[in-house]
């Protein structure tokens, strides 16, 4: 008589156990009070078996990363550093920070050299498409320094939008920070926008009167850097990296939905 075949997939309590989610018993609570999705569909069975390897899987609406091969980190970029992991011309580059890491990874867009703050680096290709791609419109802000005291107008016109070179662009927000004390002849803005051209900030504050002197990234869509000091690099949290695969998700089940 032949044995009965093994089930097939893993339990569910484990995988989000493996995943870090919890512990396995309180994963356990987390199924059978209805908190889980598998597929999105809501799972409170505990004897569900999962494939890691194929299908997706939330905890109250935040996605959670089943692959342990994926990585994600934020580095925040100090200034004179190339945005790429081997510059042909020799100037200090990512490679600096990403040497240690077991696995190889690569930058989620771009800042300019002589830009700094929040990048993002991960091996998880799919992400990383959907975070630099304007059209799934990931936000990103930054600060500025400009020179000259801006005006509310100026601001005005970068929200309804100004031409460029490659065509029209406004930005999604925007506030004056700071035109007081003995640095009077600068301004502080913060602005927000979309958009993944190339040195686009720049070329905006410039266009509306307002040179850049000089720009950090503190935002990547939900990611913040914090007290991250220039130079440093860390892994992202859970609550952060299921809020980056909760947006990458939704992108892709809109491309599927049309």
């Amino acid at each position: 008589m032949s044995a009965e075949p093994a089930a097939e997939g893993v339990r569910l309590q484990k995988v989000l156990a493996a995943a870090g989610v919890a512990s396995r018993r309180a994963s356990e609570e987390l199924i059978v009070a209805g908190r889980v999705r598998v597929n999105g569909r809501v799972v409170t069975e505990l004897g569900t078996r999962i494939d890691p390897e194929h299908d997706l899987v939330d905890v109250d609406g935040t996605a959670v990363q089943l692959d342990a091969g994926k990585r994600y980190y934020m580095l925040n970029k100090p200034r004179g550093v190339v945005s790429s992991m081997r510059d042909e011309h020799g100037r200090p580059d990512l490679s600096g920070f990403t040497a240690e890491l077991e696995e190889r990874v690569f930058n989620v867009g771009r800042l300019d050299a002589e830009t700094s703050g929040l990048l993002v680096l991960t091996n998880d290709g799919e992400l990383a498409h959907v975070l630099a791609h304007p059209s799934f419109g990931v936000e990103k802000t930054y600060i500025a320094k400009v020179r000259g005291r801006m005006s509310p107008q100026a601001l005005q016109s970068l929200k309804h939008g100004i031409e460029l070179e490659d065509g029209p662009i406004a930005i999604d927000s925007g506030r004056i920070l700071q035109q007081r004390g003995a640095d009077a002849g600068h301004s502080l803005v913060e602005v927000t926008l979309h958009s993944g051209r190339n040195r686009i900030v720049r070329r905006m504050l410039a266009a509306a009167g307002y040179p850049v002197v000089d720009l950090v990234r503190r935002s990547f869509g939900p990611l913040h850097l914090g007290t991250l000091r220039s130079g440093a690099m860390r892994e992202l949290t859970k609550v952060e990296l299921g809020r980056l695969l909760t947006i990458s998700r939704r992108a892709g089940a809109d491309r599927e939905g049309n």
